[in-house]
């Protein structure tokens, strides 16, 4: 496209399309199973890309103006990254009696062990003059019968390759709570067999909102790296209500001495 989306000729082009899809819309109830196939696998490939569309435009609109993304870079930072569900509207937006392994978009999968979960979660948009993201996470914990609770994230490609030991993995998070509880992250990297791990506490008593994983600290095979991904745990937390406001990761190599 040109960027002049309101030319004569786009408009001309998007009205016809509406037109097209009005009109499948109204013989679809009489198409043959054959042409019926072809009409769904037309729209749904016509929806993903529409989709993708809105959940752009939908996380930037959100944002203020001339804010960037507001993703805070380390000196030196070589990868930086704000999950989808922060960055813009997932399917499901809601979900009540969250069982284990319920999935909020694409990235974030939530485990436990309750065997009767009294647990929501609810996808939010920020409103607030400081928030950075345009989206934020809501977890209503009720009656907890469980031994865990936690948020997995798995780390996209990007920030996977060119993986060293000398690099620092930085996650910071905006955290929002009706009480105080512990919240610990776990950083998993995947090489070859081996799953190398480190856990660090969020310092929230002291006004820190992010944690740093050191790779140096673990045996990582650089030439083998598959997969890294984050649990954060949280720990005691029923009759709560989290709001994670935003959560972004950030890649940086330590500094040479």
């Amino acid at each position: 496209m040109s960027g002049k989306s309101n030319s004569f000729f786009d408009r001309l082009v998007q009205g016809r399309m509406l037109s097209r899809w009005a009109r499948a819309a109204r013989l679809a109830p009489a198409l043959e199973p054959g042409a019926l196939r072809q009409l769904r696998s037309d729209a749904r490939a016509l929806r993903r890309e529409i989709d993708r569309v809105l959940f752009t435009a939908e996380g930037r609109l959100s944002m203020p103006l001339g804010s960037g993304d507001g993703i805070e870079r380390p000196l030196g930072c070589d990868w930086a990254w704000r999950p989808d569900l922060w960055r813009g509207p997932v399917f499901p937006q809601g979900v009540a009696g969250a069982q284990s392994r319920t999935m909020m978009g694409r990235e974030v999968t939530l485990f436990h062990d309750c065997k009767v979960s009294e647990l929501t979660l609810r996808q939010l948009r920020n409103t607030g003059a400081l928030d950075l993201a345009p989206f934020g996470l809501r977890m209503d914990v009720f009656r907890f019968d469980g031994s865990f609770l936690s948020l997995v994230l798995d780390l996209p490609e990007a920030g996977v390759s060119g993986l060293r030991r000398n690099h620092l993995i930085r996650l910071s998070l905006g955290v929002e709570l009706e009480k105080p509880l512990e919240i610990f992250c776990r950083l998993n990297i995947k090489h070859g067999p081996n799953t190398d791990q480190l856990v660090r506490e969020l310092p929230l008593s002291m006004g820190t909102d992010f944690v740093e994983f050191d790779l140096a600290y673990t045996k990582m095979n650089e030439k083998r790296v598959e997969k890294a991904w984050v649990d954060i745990i949280f720990e005691g937390p029923q009759m709560n209500q989290i709001v994670l406001r935003d959560l972004t990761f950030a890649r940086h190599p330590r500094a040479e001495i």
